[in-house]
């Protein structure tokens, strides 16, 4: 189950607190009509009255800053009336700027209401997208059971560059946590790509080498489409990398270009999307566009992803793992934690010219009752304000008896507090619990 801060509702409303503060700026009108009006004949506070609504606005929308306004000059024609007269030179001076001035606030709090409705707008199509790209991962799945916990650096964002999910196979359970090259709403591209080509091809009948042989060919193909074809010179006809043409043949038989070509434009669109967002909430009108985007577009040539793809089969008390330069994950039981270092590991997903030709499977003991923590270099390479990288092992041992959803909660609250509130990069973990059997 996943642990995940909700966003909070950004939508403007009006709420019991913003109407008290509504008192401050009455409160003002009431004032400074009173003592301009006792003050003697060659004081004016008349004009102080505009303070009224430029306060208004900085809390509540267009129609509260527009009756604060023409209350400020109803009060001022009142002042009129009991001083010099409202046809003194004096006092059309200061109704004319009170007007002027008014519009002016007015206008701007209407152009903030527009661009706060249309941010609200974006961010919910923007968070809608991101939890269709990094759909929540069941409780219970086989007879394991899954937690999981992501904190993207993005601000604003739910999902960066770190990934997870989970397939069921007739025989067993597959996952894959994953790591994309950057962080934040620059990734989605990749994340979205992989997840993809991972929930369409984990559930048929192939090896777990050959899997990891169709991401690979499919983190690749991206990369030439993206016009890097100095870098796989033996891409064929159909833009594929040979070499991942060969490694996953079988998959890339089931799975057509149709597929690849919709998970890219997804992919595209997502990213599209959340960086729309993010340009709004800085208020610049940024968005894939300008410098950043054309340093984004040269980072896309060097793109990988890091992961550790695993079969867990429901009648075998083991676990079948690639690690293709993932983070190794830790094994929590009875006698303590143990680290999971791959003795053959392979390269990134996206490099796969410099893959092995056969991906190694390594196996490990999984016994009803053990745990195995799976997490991205996010949560390893977090530093508090000393430097100093965040003990994931130590933190994990003192907390193992701890039930999955509980160990990761602490863990969130306790990687937070160590980075002091912000996170350099996206982390992401997991946690996997082989469930006793029945009976």
């Amino acid at each position: 189950m996943p642990l995940r801060q909700r966003p909070h509702d950004r939508r403007p409303s009006w709420r019991p607190g913003r109407r008290a503060l509504t008192v401050l700026p009455l409160a003002l009108i009431a004032v400074i009509s009173i003592v301009d009006v006792l003050a003697p004949s060659q004081i004016h506070l008349g004009p102080l009255l505009i303070v009224a609504p430029a306060i208004t606005a900085s809390f509540a929308g267009a129609r509260a800053t527009t009756v604060v306004a023409l209350l400020s000059l109803a009060a001022l024609t009142v002042i009129g009336f009991l001083r010099d007269g409202i046809t003194t030179a004096n006092h059309e001076t200061q109704l004319g700027a009170l007007i002027a001035v008014s519009a002016l606030i007015v206008g701007l709090r209407v152009l903030r209401d527009q661009h706060e409705r249309e941010l609200a707008q974006v961010r919910t199509v923007s968070e809608a997208a991101q939890r269709v790209l990094l759909r929540p991962l069941p409780e219970r799945i086989g007879p394991l059971h899954l937690a999981s916990v992501y904190l993207a650096a993005e601000a604003e964002a739910q999902v960066g560059g770190d990934l997870y999910a989970a397939a069921r196979t007739a025989g067993g359970t597959r996952l894959l946590v994953g790591d994309v090259r950057g962080k934040g709403l620059s990734s989605l591209g990749d994340a979205a790509l992989l997840l993809g080509a991972f929930r369409a091809a984990a559930h048929l009948h192939a090896d777990l080498p050959e899997l990891a042989g169709y991401l690979d060919g499919s983190v690749c193909w991206d990369l030439a489409q993206l016009g890097d074809q100095d870098r796989y010179p033996d891409a064929g006809r159909d833009g594929a990398p040979a070499h991942g043409r060969e490694r996953g043949h079988g998959l890339q038989r089931s799975l057509d270009r149709g597929l690849d070509l919709s998970l890219e434009k997804l992919g595209r669109g997502l990213e599209r999307s959340a960086e729309t967002a993010a340009g709004l909430g800085r208020g610049d009108g940024s968005g894939s566009d300008g410098d950043g985007g054309g340093a984004a577009a040269d980072d896309r040539g060097e793109s990988f992803i890091t992961a550790v793809i695993l079969d867990i089969p429901d009648d075998d008390s083991v676990l079948r793992l690639i690690d293709c330069g993932h983070p190794p994950p830790l094994l929590l039981n009875a006698d303590g934690i143990t680290v999971l270092n791959a003795r053959h590991p392979a390269p990134p997903l996206g490099l796969g010219e410099l893959a092995p030709t056969k991906y190694e499977v390594e196996v490990f003991p999984f016994l009803p009752g053990d745990r195995l923590l799976i997490y991205t270099d996010g949560v390893i390479e977090a530093r508090d304000p000393e430097r100093r990288f965040y003990p994931l092992t130590e933190r994990v041992d003192a907390w193992r008896s701890e039930r999955p959803e509980v160990l990761l909660n602490r863990l969130r609250r306790d990687l937070l507090a160590h980075v002091g509130g912000r996170m350099d990069d996206d982390a992401a973990m997991v946690m996997v619990e082989r469930l006793p059997r029945r009976g």
